[in-house]
């Protein structure tokens, strides 16, 4: 029974310190010249409440004249 309490209340503090620090993680991807005015964009976010991750990236591409 102690086990149980202390694997409880170790769980609750664990849950407590992700939900006060909101962990996020930020990842961008920068492949496109940088003399482009215009260059091709994907975004994404999500945001769970618990965590959050956003993903940017860009690219150039070339057009044959």
């Amino acid at each position: 029974m102690r086990n149980r309490r202390l694997g409880l209340g170790l769980a609750a503090a664990a849950l407590l310190l992700v939900a006060a620090r909101h962990p996020s993680a930020s990842i961008n991807i920068l492949t496109h010249d940088q003399s482009d005015h215009s260059p091709h964009r994907l975004q994404a976010a999500v945001d769970t409440g618990l965590f959050a991750v956003s993903l940017l990236i860009t690219w150039t591409t070339r057009s044959i004249a």
